[in-house]
């Protein structure tokens, strides 16, 4: 049972960091640090985008439109600690 808590945990601890790159990339290129129109940025952008879009789009089907702030991303990260908490034993 501990094993199956592990890769759990470890999924969890993955998606964590794949919301925060994702953010983050955000940010850089909302402030022109990153420009999304070099190849690699590009590809890295769309692979997160498609792999975060099904559980953003849930997540925002629920929230109030806030204008230019997206809160999806905060909320899931919310829901990823959430879920460490309560599904994985000490």
């Amino acid at each position: 049972m501990s094993l199956i808590f592990g890769v759990l945990d470890a999924i969890l601890d993955v998606a964590w960091w794949i919301v925060i790159a994702h953010a983050l990339m955000s940010w850089l290129i909302a402030f022109s640090v990153l420009d999304p129109h070099q190849q690699f940025v590009r590809d890295i952008w769309n692979f997160l985008e498609r792999l975060l879009y099904p559980a953003y789009s849930r997540i925002r089907a629920f929230m109030p439109r806030t204008g230019a702030v997206d809160l999806s991303p905060l909320v899931l990260l919310f829901i990823i600690i959430l879920l460490q908490r309560v599904l994985i034993p000490a």
